[in-house]
């Protein structure tokens, strides 16, 4: 990612996952980077970002989407995408 724009260290909670961006008209795959975030000092949100490298992109100018949520938001989030996580779990299990 020649213009990243969100920073990938160590640190950053995962790079390179597959993603995806839709608009109207056009869909285009291309590697993933999405982090998890609070401030170091008096933290009072959560912030989500998620970059897809503008290197396999097309149509869609480079950017980063960024969402701040409250700490009982990112609990909710984080009590669906463990859900979400336990059905692909049993699914997997019966295909076994």
């Amino acid at each position: 990612m020649p213009d990243r724009l969100i920073r990938v260290n160590a640190y950053t909670t995962f790079d390179l996952l597959e993603g995806t961006a839709t608009g109207h008209g056009f869909e285009e795959s291309a590697p993933a980077v999405l982090n998890v975030t609070a401030p170091r000092t008096n933290p009072d949100h959560v912030t989500l970002e998620l970059e897809l490298d503008n290197a396999d992109l097309e149509t869609l100018p480079a950017h980063a989407d960024r969402v701040t949520l409250s700490a009982a938001e990112a609990r909710e989030l984080a009590d669906e995408l463990g859900s979400y996580a336990d059905r692909v779990d049993e699914a997997s299990a019966s295909d076994e």
